[in-house]
């Protein structure tokens, strides 16, 4: 058991460099829990978005509020790869430790560990692959699962945090960081020290390791001295620093166009484009995938508005001879990519009052796509009633096109686009 506990204790100090600090883990740490915090808020924003608790009203202003909310929970959670990384570089070293648990505290810390880096990589991985839509490499529901890990992952990293809240403290201004944690090994020899630098300076490959102690409130310095090898260090905190800077704003900036239109000519490796698309839209599911293309394209085709026991029919070519209204409405999709433009139709509110709907009625739509969980969608009376939400029926000064959701679709600010129905057949007021 000693010779293991030397053969690790050896290794954790081959192991050593100047990134690899309590003061560094923490300055990576505050950064990747403020952009696991960041995912949470605001997905916990678009899911209730989404299946709502029966007292909730969502605010209709700022038009482009979901654009940014989402474009935030995408790009952070794109950011989150290189700092937990950045993260289990520094900390690699300590999954030597023996024993591998000394206490039950010890055991919370590293089992919250355990379940916060697991979790956070199947979290992120699968995340980025839901903004290209590759469901199939995954054999579970996403959105159900990415909501559940995201309560583990939080709370995971609560319960790290308290129990090294101690360290964290400690090492949270920068002073604190000088000294480096003392690391002892059994068979090795020791001898008293006199004015020995408690920084000693590597200066080739074959250096003596010395660990340092201070004991006591004597300040005396205890060094072990071994024979190990030990590599020059050459990479400064500083480097590190720069390493994960950049490697930080690389992902955002080559990702975070498709979310944010001052990045877009950056945008290398987002999922949408900008303007790339029919009615210079980008489209993210079509009319074949979603089966729908010979049912919109029918002639026949007309949207039936309901309210109890009255109801009205209106054919594409009667929307049209209503009052027209055209507005400038981001469609934003959970997928992260979001983009503004110029959409031409009829306001719901109108539709709604030619059924004899009241001011405080929600609506249910439903459109021709077949088993699909958003075919039928609930829309409460903040949107109904508002100026800004439209039965659509053009799309940036063109005929709206059937991927985009010909004949009709709905479009209302602040809306995720998945509850931005289209191809309509359907609308019931409740």
């Amino acid at each position: 058991m000693e010779s293991l506990q030397t053969v690790l204790n050896g290794l954790r100090r081959s192991l050593a460099a100047p990134s690899r600090t309590p003061r560094m883990a923490v300055v990576i740490g505050r950064l990747l829990g403020i952009a696991f915090l960041l995912c949470f808020g605001t997905g916990l924003f678009s899911h209730f978005l989404q299946d709502p608790l029966p007292w909730m009203v969502f605010p209709t202003r700022p038009v482009f509020l979901y654009q940014v909310t989402q474009g935030i929970h995408i790009t952070a959670g794109i950011l989150c790869f290189p700092l937990l990384f950045a993260k289990l570089y520094i900390v690699f070293p300590e999954l030597f430790q023996t024993p591998a648990v000394r206490s039950f505290p010890h055991f919370l810390e590293r089992a919250s560990i355990a379940v916060f880096v697991s979790t956070s990589i199947v979290q992120i991985v699968t995340g980025l692959l839901n903004t290209y839509q590759w469901y199939a490499l995954f054999p579970f529901p996403f959105r159900q699962t990415h909501y559940a890990l995201s309560f583990v992952i939080v709370g995971s990293l609560a319960i790290h945090i308290a129990v090294k809240l101690d360290v964290i403290a400690k090492h949270w201004r920068s002073s604190a960081g000088a000294v480096a944690e003392p690391v002892e090994a059994p068979g090795i020899s020791a001898r008293s020290i006199t004015g020995l630098a408690t920084r000693p300076t590597l200066t080739s490959s074959h250096t003596r390791n010395a660990v340092i102690r201070v004991e006591g409130v004597t300040g005396r310095l205890f060094a072990w001295i071994d024979s190990t090898p030990r590599p020059e260090l050459r990479t400064s905190r500083r480097g590190f620093l720069a390493i994960v800077g950049v490697a930080s704003a690389a992902v955002v900036a080559l990702t975070a166009g498709q979310s944010f239109r001052l990045l877009d000519g950056a945008n290398l490796f987002g999922a949408r484009k900008q303007g790339v698309g029919p009615n210079s839209l980008p489209v993210n599911r079509t009319a074949t995938a979603a089966k729908v293309r010979d049912a919109a394209s029918d002639p026949a085709w007309a949207l039936t508005v309901s309210n109890g026991a009255t109801s009205a029919t209106f054919t594409r070519a009667e929307l049209l001879a209503l009052p027209q209204r055209e507005v400038e409405l981001p469609i934003a999709c959970v997928e992260g990519w979001s983009q503004t433009a110029t959409w031409r139709g009829v306001r719901l509110g109108d539709l709604v009052d030619s059924v004899g709907g009241r001011g405080g009625s929600s609506i249910r739509a439903t459109s021709l796509e077949q088993n699909s969980s958003y075919a039928i969608m609930h829309m409460g009376p903040e949107y109904v009633r508002d100026d800004l939400t439209l039965v659509a029926l053009e799309l940036n000064g063109e005929t709206l096109d059937l991927d985009h959701g010909y004949p009709a679709r709905m479009i209302a600010p602040g809306r995720p686009g998945v509850l931005q129905t289209k191809w309509l057949s359907t609308l019931e007021v409740l």
